[in-house]
């Protein structure tokens, strides 16, 4: 099949390409750069055999979306990762986060509309949930008042994929994951965010390789066993593979409603002491961190019901959480390697 991935040289992205060459399905890639690089292109390439179409332009401009389905109007299906992801930013910046991530899922669903693309799989999250009343989240809770920005999107982009479902006769599925970590077993393509990390797990590698002084631990007063924020943290390739399993269920045409929602988690929250202290165990690395206050928009705790997804999909997760974490120190030792 041929399958668009927007967003396709970031962190999950590009393990799913990966994923989806591996099955046999050809991939198109849409991505700006504005989080990743060029050459992670290649990446997929040295691990693959093959080389995925790539196209660099932002899918918030209309007209250059609208000439790309033009010429690609032989797409059998779309998974959509291109957004803004940090919620502190977010919080900084929500203007910049409502035009991005909205506007750039309106022009796609304006070019599947036109060109009769039926198919389309969305990177959700589980921050649509909020701060639940009751743990594990299941697909079933409320999808509460959003904590941030970010998360506003991903809900307000869920309802928008619900009416055009609706109207335009599409069918889509919803993968809300919680925390995706690690790299892929290769070390060639992993979590390399350009800037300051705004996620845990490469804060937590950049420090232990030396890039980074401190690593910050936001708030140790949440109501949690050791008072620091608990989630629940899912291989990136477990991830991925999640990914190609929604794809080829809607080229089966096996989804039940037109509108499918699965939670994508390994069911299990950890906390972030749990996570550093996971980390020094496999890499045999002391971090030097420092408790530091909340930060804005960050829930308590959040970890997930997966039994749906597991039985619906056929998909589980299997990494375990020490996996996760010396899979991203091979990720970071190798960038540190290619820098000698």
């Amino acid at each position: 099949m041929n399958i668009l991935v927007t967003g396709g040289t970031g962190y999950i992205g590009s393990h799913t390409v990966v994923e989806l060459q591996q099955q046999g399905h050809t991939v198109v890639i849409v991505d700006n750069l504005s989080n990743s690089h060029a050459n992670v292109v290649d990446r997929i390439a040295e691990i693959t055999g093959i080389r995925p179409e790539f196209h660099q332009f932002d899918l918030t401009d209309g007209e250059k979306t609208a000439a790309f389905f033009t010429n690609h109007s032989d797409l059998d299906g779309i998974i959509h990762f291109a957004a803004f992801k940090a919620v502190g930013e977010s919080m900084a910046d929500p203007l910049m986060y409502y035009h991005n991530n909205l506007g750039s899922l309106i022009n796609i669903l304006k070019g599947m509309k036109e060109h009769g693309i039926r198919n389309l799989v969305f990177s959700s999250s589980c921050t649509v949930y909020g701060q639940p009343d009751d743990l594990p989240v299941r697909e079933t809770s409320p999808v509460k008042e959003a904590w941030s920005p970010y998360g506003n999107t991903k809900q307000m982009s869920e309802q928008i994929i619900r009416f055009s479902v609706e109207a335009y006769k599409l069918k889509a599925i919803a993968l809300r994951y919680f925390n995706p970590i690690g790299s892929h077993e290769s070390a060639l393509i992993g979590e390399l965010p350009l800037g300051v990390p705004n996620n845990l797990v490469p804060f937590i590698t950049q420090t232990a390789i030396g890039l980074r002084q401190t690593l910050n631990v936001y708030g140790s007063d949440y109501n949690t066993p050791d008072g620091t924020a608990i989630r629940d943290y899912i291989h990136v390739v477990d991830l991925a593979k999640a990914h190609v399993v929604a794809v080829n269920r809607m080229m089966k045409e096996a989804g039940k409603p037109d509108y499918e929602i699965f939670n994508l988690g390994t069911g299990n929250g950890f906390s972030v002491l749990e996570v550093i202290q996971s980390f020094e165990k496999v890499s045999g690395q002391s971090l030097n961190y420092k408790i530091t206050d909340r930060r804005p928009g960050d829930v308590e705790k959040v970890w997930a019901d997966t039994s749906y997804a597991n039985e619906e999909l056929g998909w589980k997760a299997e990494k375990s959480l020490d996996e996760m974490m010396l899979s991203a120190w091979k990720w970071e030792q190798s960038l540190a390697a290619k820098k000698q």
